[in-house]
């Protein structure tokens, strides 16, 4: 513990500080590096200083517990708070960020606002998790906006390897889930490309980015969605990959290039051409009800074009949180009847369900390329027997998130290493 950090922790101490760092701006950083590692329970003093004027001050709030964090208006560099407790109501309104922000792994236990706030550089959300309502309505991203997968990629060299053990990140402790064992980081291209693997940003109340900005990469691969998902008004410059089916991308805009070979948009949104509007496809339905599934599972029988799209969005669907009792989600049923269907009929396609809850999963008899099955919860009997599954995963690396069985499980054949079984598995 240095000196400012011993002094931070001493009776009126924070506010000691202050003063020395109002009066000697050289001051500010190490009081505020102070304050945040020492007393986060004083953050407001600093707060008010980074609203009034202390400039070009970043702050690293990893691992703390903030109760009704309120940053609305503050001007920072940079920013982290992985695997950061946020109770209570959480405000980033109007904050502005002139250098890379992160939120990795860190948990929104309320709601979140960050309306109208300023990412000058990146900002990553890789495994967030918002438990209220988020909302970055107006928000512009300056660099890289990253909800994706949550595991930070490190060279073999970085010396945050040497902080590995000290990072905990929060339980999910939510309905219907085990902990899969995420790995917090690994070796840059070690077992993933950037946009592949591990579970994103989770939504649990509703989300809005409505108006936001998006200047650099919008990346929302493997996201998840349990409410409304509003991107209406929204821009985006460069590579946008949401493939959230519900999501709403009413007068979005997307200025990019339609060959970057990465974009992806949800079922029922026309990729637009460079510099057009976000519109509707309306030969698909929408997927509001079980009536709609059963017409999109006919489409993909006249048009083969849209087969994996289709798979894609049904994957998407079982993606989603299950908040409720499981046993008793009919959609979720429904859905997976209607993917299994699918995949005894459309040859050569791509299964994504990464971290999806399932319900007594009837996959026999089926057929697919690559499926994907790292950190799924699966409940009731899962039937495997008779499928023809070429390449299948159920964890990432060896023990890191793990598929976990909470029921009885039938392959026909050896199962799969690194999953947990807690029933009969034949």
């Amino acid at each position: 513990m240095d000196r400012f950090e011993a002094a931070a922790g001493e009776p009126g101490g924070v506010e000691s500080l202050i003063e020395r760092a109002e009066a000697d701006p050289a001051l500010r950083q190490p009081v505020a590096d102070a304050i945040c590692a020492a007393r986060p329970d004083a953050l407001r003093l600093l707060t008010d200083r980074l609203r009034a004027g202390w400039g070009g001050i970043g702050v690293d709030l990893s691992g703390a517990t903030l109760v009704d964090a309120d940053f609305s208006g503050c001007r920072l560099a940079g920013a982290a708070f992985a695997d950061t407790r946020f109770q209570g109501t959480t405000r980033f309104d109007g904050a502005t960020f002139a250098e890379g922000v992160t939120f990795q792994r860190s948990v929104f236990a309320g709601d979140a606002s960050f309306a109208g706030a300023r990412f000058a550089a990146g900002a990553a959300f890789g495994r967030t998790g918002f438990r209220g309502r988020a909302d970055f309505t107006g928000v512009e991203f300056g660099g890289e906006a990253w909800f994706g997968r949550g595991t930070e990629t490190w060279w073999d060299d970085d010396e945050a390897w040497d902080t590995l053990e000290e990072i905990v990140p929060v339980p999910w402790d939510e309905p219907n889930e085990a902990d899969p064992d995420w790995p917090v980081a690994v070796l840059v291209e070690d077992y993933q490309d950037w946009e592949e693997g591990g579970d994103g940003a989770r939504f649990a109340g509703d989300v809005t980015f409505r108006d936001a900005r998006f200047a650099g990469p919008a990346w929302f691969y493997n996201a998840r969605f349990a409410a409304a998902a509003t991107f209406a008004g929204a821009r985006f410059a460069g590579r946008f990959h949401l493939e959230h089916p519900t999501a709403d991308l009413t007068g979005a805009h997307w200025t990019g290039n339609t060959e970057d070979g990465e974009s992806g948009w949800p079922l029922g949104w026309t990729v637009p051409e460079e510099g057009g509007d976000v519109v509707r496809d309306h030969s698909v339905p929408p997927l509001d009800g079980p009536a709609n599934l059963a017409l999109l599972s006919r489409l993909g029988d006249d048009r083969p074009d849209l087969r994996q799209r289709i798979v894609t969005a049904l994957c998407a669907l079982l993606r989603v949180p299950a908040l409720t009792d499981v046993r008793d989600d009919e959609p979720r049923r429904q859905t997976q009847r209607v993917l299994a269907e699918s995949l005894r009929h459309w040859p050569g396609m791509n299964v994504s369900l990464c971290a999806a809850t399932l319900v007594d999963l009837d996959l026999s008899g089926c057929e697919a390329d690559h499926a994907d099955f790292c950190g799924a919860q699966f409940h009731g009997t899962t039937r495997f027997a008779g499928s023809r599954l070429k390449h299948t995963s159920f964890s990432l690396d060896g023990s890191f998130g793990h598929a976990t069985f909470h029921g009885d499980a039938v392959f026909g054949t050896p199962p799969p290493e690194h999953a947990v079984f807690r029933g009969a598995v034949t």
